[in-house]
């Protein structure tokens, strides 16, 4: 247990004093601990180390994690095809990477037929690289019309994948998400509450904290190597 929960802490440090920077309440801050290949025992550990919030990438992956641990919330954070949306929806606590409007639709058409209210982000490509999923930044204004016209999801805000490197050369990416997230706030659109910015990971979260993000997907930097 000792390693997991005093990597944590030692997160929980960095985003306090990345906030601490530029004046933000760390408390604001959530920190979702990514289990990508991360094994059943180190999930344990982590929640025993006072972690709530878990990031799956797979599908197969979520749905074997959310059944063992399913007291903790745990958040879709991989590419969702349209067909596998009826496994995450109404399980997720929150859906990061909505790329389509076609994928919104879906997601609609589950929550409404299982009587829930699902909570998603919209996943934006700032960076424009194609290897990357997501809306283009001109295109998100309608993709939140459309959303807004869905019954059974509600949009909380946006997320983005920055390019691997030096944290410092990604800090243009969470710079434009956020200001692109501040421009679309004036929308007054039903199911539409724009509060959180789902950026920066294990090698860039503190530049992405200093930015304005709200949620941070940390795996590396808990679990190890």
């Amino acid at each position: 247990m000792a390693a997991v929960a005093a990597r944590y802490e030692a997160v929980r440090r960095h985003v306090a004093d990345a906030a601490d920077v530029v004046g933000r309440d760390p408390s604001d801050i959530e920190i979702v601990a990514v289990t990508k290949t991360v094994g059943i025992e180190d999930i344990r550990l982590a929640v025993a180390a006072g972690l709530a919030d878990f990031g799956e990438n797979r599908v197969q992956e979520f749905l074997g994690k959310y059944g063992l641990f399913p007291d903790v919330r745990w958040h879709f954070i991989g590419t969702l095809q349209t067909n596998k949306a009826k496994d995450v929806v109404g399980r997720a606590y929150l859906i990061h990477s909505v790329d389509s409007c076609k994928l919104i639709d879906e997601i609609s058409r589950r929550a409404l037929s299982a009587g829930v209210v699902q909570n998603i982000l919209l996943e934006v490509n700032i960076s424009g690289e194609t290897s990357k999923h997501g809306f283009a930044p001109d295109e998100v204004r309608q993709a939140l019309v459309e959303a807004s016209h869905a019954g059974g999801v509600v949009v909380k805000g946006l997320m983005t994948m920055a390019p691997l490197g030096r944290a410092e050369d990604a800090r243009w990416v969470f710079r434009e998400l956020k200001e692109l997230r501040d421009s679309l706030r004036e929308m007054p659109l039903n199911g539409v509450e724009l509060d959180e910015l789902s950026m920066g990971m294990s090698n860039d979260y503190r530049v992405a904290v200093e930015e304005g993000a709200t949620i941070v997907r940390v795996g590396r930097a808990i679990f190890g190597r």
